[in-house]
């Protein structure tokens, strides 16, 4: 396993953010399943506790522990990982401290959740190093993993979860803490990380995918792609529509072509063409933030295992 290189999708890890409510967690588990395909072997992560991942795929609640969750045709495989802070903290005291069974017993007393609570800076030091491990981890010299897709929180928190080294400042000037902020840190801003922004074409997902990418790459963060999810096919090709060309059309279909009709059709039509000019405004912002912009379709029957490969199948033809 390892070093097998997407070359539409080069970094090894793909950090996906969004606003919520856009579906990043579905785009975050379509692209492990592309990346996968051909053989490769991807790791899929989440740190929100929201157990999103086992959902999709209709599997048990993920535990601390990397699972298969899907075959890819061509023998690849998604894995996945529900990163749990209290398990990350008590990893961290052994790996650092060797404090096993002095670890458990914190956490009997309620330490480690004390720990967590008043520096949440650690909280996502504890998270993003798990990440961190999983995507350099090799075996024989070759990595474990070719790529790691991690679900990671909304576009509002984004910049603090990942700028890990600020907050880490607050809490220690040396030892193991700030030694793993600073190589998590370093993974974040090299050429093997990238963060997509998963939107919608409504005015506020946009200027939220608008405001983290400003944020990201005043971070020195490399932004990745923008990738619009459920995007309505056009179904009208003009700029107008006029009740005469719906009678028409009404009637050529054999449908009912009264006043009611014409009227509730073209009240319809109006509100989608006002719709989809504010759509094509929306799109015309994204371009400008330079980033490659994928449009992911809208899938009516909901998302299942079939329609994940659909997607995954457009992220990777993108």
């Amino acid at each position: 396993m390892g070093e097998h290189v997407n070359n539409k999708w080069p970094a090894r890890l793909h950090v996906v953010t969004g606003k919520g409510g856009t579906g990043k967690t579905t785009v975050a588990a379509a692209l492990a399943l592309g990346l996968a395909a051909g053989g490769r072997r991807t790791l899929l992560v989440e740190v929100e506790g929201r157990q999103g991942i086992a959902q999709l795929f209709e599997v048990e609640p993920l535990p601390y522990k990397e699972l298969r969750i899907a075959q890819v045709a061509g023998g690849g495989d998604v894995r996945a990982l529900a990163v749990d802070p209290e398990e990350a903290l008590l990893e961290y005291l052994d790996m650092f401290y060797h404090l096993g069974a002095a670890g458990r017993a914190l956490r009997k007393v309620g330490a480690i959740d004390f720990a967590t609570t008043i520096a949440p800076g650690l909280r996502d030091v504890l998270l993003t190093g798990k990440v961190k491990e999983a995507t350099t981890r090799s075996q024989d010299g070759r990595r474990i993993y070719d790529a790691v897709v991690l679900d990671a929180p909304p576009t509002g928190r984004i910049g603090r979860f990942l700028n890990v080294t600020a907050e880490t400042a607050k809490l220690a000037k040396m030892g193991p803490i700030k030694t793993q902020s600073d190589g998590v840190a370093s993974l974040l801003r090299s050429p093997i990380t990238s963060v997509h922004v998963v939107t919608l074409l409504e005015e506020m997902p946009v200027q939220e995918t608008l405001d983290a990418i400003a944020e990201l790459q005043a971070l020195n963060i490399s932004v990745g792609r923008i990738i619009v999810n459920n995007a309505r096919p056009a179904l009208l090709a003009t700029g107008k529509v006029t009740k005469a060309e719906l009678k028409r059309g009404l009637a050529e279909a054999g449908l009912p072509t009264d006043a009611t009709t014409v009227n509730g059709l073209a009240a319809e039509a109006k509100a989608y063409l006002t719709r989809r000019e504010l759509e094509e405004s929306l799109r015309a912002e994204l371009a400008e933030a330079g980033r490659p912009v994928i449009e992911l379709p809208l899938l009516p029957g909901g998302i299942d295992r079939d329609a994940l490969d659909e997607l995954a199948s457009s992220l990777m033809q993108a």
